[in-house]
């Protein structure tokens, strides 16, 4: 069997897949093959007649990851219907389907999509005649779902306040509306398997006694109901093989307990735990950097990477004047290791927001360098964005059907698929574009009326752009349209927020960069680099871009790593909060084991952020990095770099004389502020200015109309 089965594995590896029938945790660092060892352990069980198929369950937390494992075990030995291989969501399916009477479930009950379920949602809510400008139905989406997570019935609940008693009866009304309609959505196929489970002695024994094997992949992802779950299908004589890495769990938003780990190591008091710890990824000085990082994390069990491969490269940290300086450097180094000899496609951006994106993908665009946004739409292809541009369209007279039809009930206006259904009518039959059709009131009763306060809103807004700059026009719109107020209150909205200011901060750069800064070229620029084929997801070799926990899994020879700084990576919400600090570590390390030959670091000493410019000092997590290994470029030996900020006049030194650091100016639409910085001559000057009311702000001053006083 060493001949064939094992023979590739080393001592820890063979360790794990040879275990005798027992519960064990396999601490499988980054990059160590953890996938190699699950798959050998079930062939080795299957070939050595430890188990029969129908023996074993294996849990994965992907259906990729879970297809992968059994194209693995199909090369390898014949497979059986038998075995259980799948999701945790998967499995619960499967188990309902299996004893649908038990769980009081039609035979053939449907499962409810996010999309499905926030539609039933909407209907209950206006049942109720909840309003939903005060309370959202995707907040009351989530409030369902994150109770389910936690193994809340709406029963079990005490609401604490009264807005919460609103949730809580949606709540209730949504779980009736359920059971009448036979169908449940993905949080209830776990919950009502372990309500199963729970209730029933004999199927719960029956479980227990056939999975004698029970395999977990990424068992630190795993949720307090998950985990409730493992244990309701471990009895007496059962044998749970845990795979997981603590240092890599970052789904804490997501449910995720990293405490898992140890709770099962006490609660099935366990005799091994195998670390995995040879990596076949990275080269040396990589998995010491890392290493050198997640040290400082204390609440972990504790494993240190190596490799045969040797030290390779030292880590490359540039310390950017700004983030547009930032991206260009980085794009650079992009086109230089092109030019050696490397593809694109090996090569990956990475960035703790997905608003950081935007001048990355900016400085790709005009390099002419391919790029793909993986797991995620590029900037300008984002909902939110098409949004704001569509108002922008229609603020600036250009009222074509499709900006019409983007808008016209979003944010939500009572303007409903009928009455669009009616205007598109009348619009044919007139040979009127939408927009003109609405304005001869074609549409008559309380129909027209909604479709009357929609171009009311456009003339609003189209004189209250009127005279202002481009990014004061695109801050105006997205305000006036209540595209803000409404992603303000979306539960998971932060992302759309950040985006919809990085949309300003693009038209900022945009009056900086073009001739003609006017809302129709920045509207012909957004929709070229959204439609340019150079940036195609389909272009064969293209530059990757994606958010850290995006990269989770994958591997690149080129990882760079931007926005190392504090308050964005860490970020804000984790500086105050140890266990919250802890993941933002793992989630730098997992950005750092990405990486196999090449490391690339960088941080800006102000970025536009939230439509403000920051000055930020460095992420701590730079210095957590063993100083040994890091080669400095030349930009940053000549910086600072000792953790204290950077006074604002060292950043951009100024010499214009019209314009100074301290001088009190007015503004027509952010009213009274204060210059904090000048940067640039004549034309092409730029002033921060700090407002007493709207913040710091850059502007150019050639279309700001500032005011001194």
């Amino acid at each position: 069997m060493r001949d064939t089965l094992t023979s590739n594995l080393n001592p820890e590896q063979l360790q794990a897949v040879t275990l005798s029938h027992e519960s064990a945790l396999i601490l499988a660092g980054a990059g160590s093959g953890k996938t190699r060892v699950l798959t050998s352990r079930i062939v080795w069980l299957l070939q050595t007649a430890h188990a029969s198929s129908q023996e074993i369950l294996a849990v994965t937390f992907t259906n990729k990851a879970a297809k992968e494992m059994l194209a693995r075990l199909s090369a390898s030995v014949p497979l059986h219907h038998a075995m259980w291989v799948g999701t945790f969501h998967g499995l619960c399916n499967r188990f309902l389907r299996l004893h649908h009477t038990e769980a009081k479930l039609p035979a053939n009950f449907q499962i409810l999509d996010i999309g499905d379920q926030l539609s039933l949602i909407k209907r209950l809510s206006k049942t109720l005649k909840i309003n939903d400008e005060k309370t959202p139905p995707r907040k009351i989406q989530h409030y369902i779902n994150s109770r389910k997570d936690s193994g809340l019935r709406s029963g079990a609940i005490s609401p604490s306040t009264p807005d919460e008693k609103i949730l809580l009866d949606c709540y209730a009304a949504y779980e009736i509306q359920c059971i009448k309609e036979g169908i449940a959505d993905f949080a209830e196929l776990l919950l009502r398997t372990i309500e199963v489970l729970k209730s029933n002695y004999g199927l719960r024994t029956h479980y227990q006694e056939r999975f004698r094997y029970i395999l977990v992949d990424e068992f630190q992802d795993t949720s307090l109901l998950q985990y409730e779950w493992l244990k309701l299908l471990s009895g007496k004589t059962n044998a749970i093989f845990a795979v997981g890495d603590d240092d890599q769990s970052i789904y804490g938003f997501r449910g995720a307990n990293a405490d898992n780990l140890r709770l099962f190591e006490k609660e099935f008091k366990l005799k091994h735990i195998i670390r995995l710890e040879q990596n076949y990824r990275s080269q040396g000085n990589i998995l010491d950097a890392a290493n050198g990082l997640i040290s400082y994390n204390k609440n972990r069990l504790g494993k240190n990477l190596w490799t045969q491969k040797g030290a390779g490269e030292p880590i490359k940290l540039h310390a950017a004047q700004n983030d547009i300086e930032e991206a260009q450097h980085i794009v650079n180094q992009v086109r230089n290791l092109k030019r050696q000899g490397l593809s694109f496609s090996e090569m990956a951006l990475l960035y703790r927001a997905n608003a950081q994106s935007r001048i990355l993908e900016h400085t790709l665009f005009n390099a002419n360098v391919p790029y793909r946004v993986y797991g995620g739409l590029r900037f300008f292809e984002r909902a939110e964005i098409k949004h704001a541009l569509a108002y922008l369209r229609l603020s600036a007279g250009i009222f074509d059907d499709n900006a019409v039809l983007r808008v016209i009930n979003f944010p939500t206006r009572g303007i409903g698929a009928k009455t669009i259904e009616m205007l598109q009518d009348a619009a044919q039959i007139h040979n009127y574009p939408l927009m003109e059709a609405i304005r001869k009131n074609l549409v008559a009763g309380k129909a027209g009326q909604a479709l009357n306060h929609f171009s009311e809103l456009i003339d609003r807004l189209q004189l209250k752009i009127s005279g202002l700059v481009l990014s004061e026009a695109i801050e105006r719109v997205i305000a006036e349209s209540s595209l803000y107020s409404f992603y303000e209150n979306e539960r998971e909205g932060q992302d759309q927020l950040d985006n919809l200011n990085e949309l300003i901060n693009a038209a900022s750069l945009f009056q900086t960069e073009s001739d003609t800064p006017t809302i129709h070229s920045f509207l012909a620029h957004a929709s070229l680099e959204a439609g340019d084929y150079q940036t195609s997801s389909t272009h064969s070799d293209s530059v990757q871009l994606m958010t850290i926990h995006a990269a989770k899994g994958l591997e690149f020879d080129t990882v760079f790593v931007s926005g190392l700084e504090e308050g964005l990576f860490p970020h804000d919400h984790s500086l105050h909060e140890k266990t919250a600090l802890e993941e933002e570590r793992r989630l730098m390390y997992v950005a750092m084991t990405r990486a196999r030959q090449r490391l690339y670091l960088s941080y800006a000493q102000n970025r536009m952020l939230n439509n403000q410019r920051r000055y930020g000092i460095r992420s701590r997590f730079l210095d957590e990095i063993p100083e040994a290994l890091i080669q400095l470029t030349s930009v940053h030996q000549s910086l600072q770099h000792s953790g204290t900020r950077i006074a604002e006049s060292a950043v951009f030194p100024s010499t214009n004389k019209e314009w100074a650091i301290g001088q009190n100016v007015i503004h027509p639409v952010f009213g009274a502020g204060e210059i904090m910085n000048v940067e640039g001559q004549g034309e092409t000057t730029r002033v921060l200015v700090g407002f007493k009311n709207r913040g710091a702000k850059w502007l150019a001053v050639a279309y700001a109309k500032l005011t001194r006083i």
